[in-house]
């Protein structure tokens, strides 16, 4: 299996940054995507940021400009580092991953890492 751990979640003001961690672990697997998502009380999980080795990462239009996801593959972390932060950004963040292991591929979660805003 591949087990994710995220961190970084906080109480930030509006306009203020947060970075998020989410780091990869497990034995013999190989990552295809890794990404974040995002719930916020009420919602449905949306999708915020994805990042894949050789391509564009794909952003959220209401995150955009704001938000950037990056890799480090030799650690088998994705970062997601948030500036300008809005209220409506609160949420619970959850960190993807889409690997193979053991010749399956399949889609493994993080347990999440709450993102509050507020003044």
């Amino acid at each position: 299996q591949v087990q994710l751990v995220e961190s970084g979640g906080g109480l930030v003001q509006p306009g203020g940054s947060l970075r998020l961690s989410c780091a990869a672990s497990g034995s013999d697997f190989t990552i295809n995507e890794m990404g974040w998502y995002r719930q916020a009380p009420g919602k449905q999980r949306e999708l915020v940021a994805t990042i894949t080795s050789g391509a564009m990462p794909n952003y959220a239009d209401s995150v955009k400009g704001r938000f950037t996801i990056s890799s480090d593959n030799a650690k088998n972390t994705v970062y997601l580092q948030m500036n300008s932060l809005k209220p409506e950004d609160a949420a619970v963040y959850y960190c993807k991953c889409n690997a193979r292991w053991v010749g399956v591929l399949g889609d493994y979660w993080g347990k999440g890492t709450l993102v509050t805003v507020s003044s």
